[in-house]
């Protein structure tokens, strides 16, 4: 690697810790909003607002030709997975700690990797195997010692990190048939109109966590900064791939748990116990045995 590569990779892997670090502060806004307004509703309107800015930035910059569709079904799948992954994730705020709901989402790569092999054929050789044993049973520390407080609330993590497995094996299967803010803005048009039915469908439901009234203006300006946020942290991790390759930006998805247990410690006086970091070390393990294979596989 010459010193421009070096430079390169080094802004890279800057860009990316930015990118997770702004998601979990958005994170942050929407626990914070918890027993203010519904998590349907959150998730709703903070994609109304995305869906907006995204299609009229890419208007400006791309007119007409920008909104182009190829691979409707894919695009599709693309949307349901994020509406659906947003909604459990929102869920899971609502009912657990910060860092318990980012430490269970970090069991994505495993649910990635066997995905791939099974949806697109992809090698899932040893490395793959071992390191979702391990992720496993990292989950199940972590949610086994607050079973009991949490209940059913422990799936909505688990739901958002295959929802979202899934939405990277359909951007895979859309790769290069559309630009960065192109695939922004049709994630989030595609996965408006179902987040808007479900936290509709929560309201009629009866139950009063899912009852939706009329937002104050600060849970308006909050789901307007959490979609901004979302949106400039997309970005960010976009530009750190252009710049250094996915194998060495993977790793550093983890700096949202440090963000995690910070900012949950700062504005919610919650520290995690001791199952959470066995979890988490465990969690983390089998992700870099991934990391370490793809690297490896990277090299031949």
């Amino acid at each position: 690697m010459n010193l421009n590569e070096g430079r390169a990779s080094l802004t890279g892997l800057a860009f990316a810790a930015a990118g997770f670090s702004l998601l979990t502060a958005g994170d942050t806004v929407v626990k914070s909003m918890s027993g203010e307004w519904p998590a349907t509703a959150i998730a709703a309107l903070r994609y109304v607002f995305g869906a907006i800015g995204l299609t009229v930035l890419l208007y400006v910059r791309q007119g007409r030709a920008g909104f182009a569709c190829p691979m409707p079904m894919v695009q599709f799948g693309r949307g349901v997975s994020v509406a659906l992954g947003s909604t459990f994730f929102f869920l899971a705020l609502a009912n657990m700690s910060i860092p318990e709901a980012t430490v269970i989402q970090f069991i994505n790569p495993i649910f990635v990797a066997v995905l791939s092999a099974i949806l697109l054929k992809e090698r899932a050789g040893k490395a793959v195997w071992l390191a979702s044993l391990v992720a496993f049973a990292g989950v199940a520390i972590v949610i086994r010692p607050n079973l009991a407080d949490v209940g059913a609330a422990a799936v909505f993590p688990l739901g958002t990190a295959l929802l979202m497995a899934f939405m990277v094996v359909f951007n895979r299967m859309a790769a290069g048939t559309v630009g960065a803010l192109q695939a922004q803005m049709l994630i989030s048009v595609i996965a408006t109109p179902l987040l808007l039915a479900i936290a509709f469908a929560g309201h009629m439901s009866g139950l009063q966590s899912l009852h939706i009234n009329w937002p104050s203006g600060e849970v308006l300006a909050k789901c307007a900064f959490v979609a901004c946020s979302a949106s400039l942290a997309h970005g960010l991790l976009y530009m750190a791939t252009e710049r250094a390759s996915a194998t060495l930006i993977a790793p550093v998805t983890y700096i949202q748990l440090l963000v995690a247990i910070v900012l949950s410690a700062i504005f919610f006086n919650h520290w995690p116990d001791a199952p959470v970091y066995a979890g988490t070390a465990l969690i983390v393990a089998g992700g870099l045995i991934l990391w370490r294979d793809a690297k490896r596989g990277g090299a031949q």
